[in-house]
């Protein structure tokens, strides 16, 4: 029995350790040098920490980046990876929730990690590669981790306008990697084309589908995303099979009209998850491969990156609506009502989600973990934790999911989950603003910021900037005289969307 990803590494080197595992755009490393380089960094760490301690990871988009990641869990540790390009704000809320005793970072983010409020040490991870692999303590660190164990923790945002950690055991990831690899068929003849930041949920796959089947991952440059044509030059140099892509990488090509100059030849698979695909931009995939297995996915970093999934089988129409489809292989998907009994057939309701892929919690935050990791209401008989996601969610007339958007104020955009909370709540924080309302515009995929005061919107711009990630930077700043009211005293949303444009 597999009781960590460990397992599954040892096992996957032994089987390819010649074999590509990880390349990008100037180096490529076999399974074997990978698992050195997870070896060597677990010996230096384990000189150094307890097992079971949390080491943030801060590395650039290369090939050696999950093997940094990794080469923590051979510590019998578990990795809080953090992306060097956010603001300094935002990275040291990351570093004072996690609060661990290391920061390990590549040489290129030395000077970044250097600036940042930490008091743990920084280790530099090119400086430590060669070191002496010591194979009794890897053993023992190794016998120290359950499949209940943490994983990673990955961040994301707060509706306190502080970051949440979500814990994710071996056990949850190694169920989720398993069930996404039968729908989409891998094996070791799959290349796998990365997007996704390697900090964020969506690379997952990308990194631990290779560790479990012996597939192979090229880490895409970020800058070819915005040049269509090589792009595709890219992923048909590579002869990439495989992409497991945010709804917004998918689109790009599409409304880059990069289907005019070519396609993938060798691409069998796409799945795409993170918000609403446009059927215009899906349908322009379809008629360029048609032969292509398209995947729908949905699911929250707390059910360990996507929980459902639907097969398109057919071409779309501008009014075709997608389900979310099924769970996957070891999931289990519940719709409650407010009172948290069960929703009759065919009605909306809350998607809840159990299973062993439900998150360990949030990191050092019991109270929030508590109001959103639950005991089954429908199950008085044992423990069965389930997570409540705040989607809305129907299961149609041939059982499957269907979304219906948010129960609260929180936002998918771009790809990202998005507390328009915490949005309000660094707004507030600025200078000369008085009072605000943070909005999205879901159709123009655009944050709007309404509020009073006497701000400029060039200082709200550039306050946002110094601490909070591009992505959640108001694109549309409003400012008003007051803001609408409801006569309970809240404010009217209704009046507001008039304003958008």
């Amino acid at each position: 029995m597999e009781t960590s990803v460990i397992n599954r590494l040892d096992k996957v080197v032994r089987k390819y350790p010649q074999k590509i595992i990880l390349k990008d755009n100037t180096k490529a490393l076999t399974f074997r040098e990978f698992d050195e380089t997870t070896k060597s960094i677990g010996t230096y760490l384990s000189n150094l920490v307890c097992a079971e301690t949390p080491i943030a990871v801060m590395s650039g988009r290369h090939a050696y980046t999950p093997a940094f990641f990794l080469g923590v869990v051979r510590a019998g540790c578990f990795y809080a990876p953090i992306d060097a390009d956010m603001p300094k704000a935002r990275l040291n809320q990351i570093l004072s929730v996690i609060n661990a005793p290391i920061l390990l970072t590549d040489k290129d983010h030395l000077k970044t990690a250097q600036e940042l409020n930490f008091d743990g040490k920084i280790i530099v991870a090119e400086d430590i590669l060669n070191t002496e692999i010591d194979e009794n303590v890897l053993s023992c660190r190794a016998s120290v981790i359950t499949s209940v164990s943490p994983l990673y923790v990955i961040f994301t945002s707060g509706s306190t306008g502080k970051p949440k950690g979500v814990i994710t055991s071996h056990l949850s990831l190694m169920t989720y990697i398993d069930s996404v690899a039968k729908v989409l068929n891998i094996n070791e003849n799959d290349i796998l084309g990365n997007q996704s930041p390697l900090d964020y949920i969506a690379a997952i796959r990308d990194i631990y589908l290779p560790i479990s089947f012996g597939a192979q991952t090229y880490i895409i440059p970020k800058n070819e995303f915005a040049i269509p044509t090589a792009l595709f030059d890219t992923l048909n140099r590579e002869k990439i099979t495989t992409l497991c892509w945010s709804v917004a990488g998918v689109e790009l090509p599409a409304k880059l009209n990069a289907f005019e100059s070519g396609k993938p030849e060798y691409l069998k698979k796409l799945c795409f998850s993170g918000s609403v695909i446009s059927n215009k931009y899906l349908k322009i995939w379809q008629e360029a491969l048609p032969n292509v297995l398209y995947v729908n996915q949905y699911g929250p970093t707390e059910a360990t990156a996507s929980c459902t999934y639907y097969i398109i089988r057919d071409k779309v129409s501008e009014n075709t609506v997608l389900p979310i489809g099924r769970p996957y292989e070891n999931y289990k998907i519940i719709l409650l009502n407010d009172d948290n009994t069960k929703t009759k057939t065919g009605q909306i309701g809350q998607i809840c989600i159990g299973g062993p892929i439900v998150a360990l919690g949030y990191y050092a935050n019991e109270e929030i973990s508590s109001a959103s990791f639950i005991q089954n209401p429908l199950n008085k008989n044992y423990r069965e934790t389930i997570y409540k996601t705040g989607d809305l969610g129907r299961f149609n007339e041939n059982g499957d999911l269907e979304f219906h958007g948010r129960m609260d104020r929180q936002v998918k955009h771009l790809g990202h989950r998005i507390e328009l909370g915490e949005i309000e709540e660094t707004a507030k924080n600025i200078m000369g603003i008085d009072d605000c309302c943070a909005m999205y515009h879901k159709e123009k995929e655009n944050l709007y910021l309404f509020y009073t005061g006497e701000a400029s919107s060039k200082d709200i711009i550039l306050s946002f900037r110094s601490v909070m990630p591009a992505f959640m930077v108001p694109r549309k700043i409003v400012k008003l005289d007051k803001l609408p009211v409801l006569p309970n005293g809240k404010t009217d949303m209704q009046i507001l969307k008039q304003y958008f444009k």
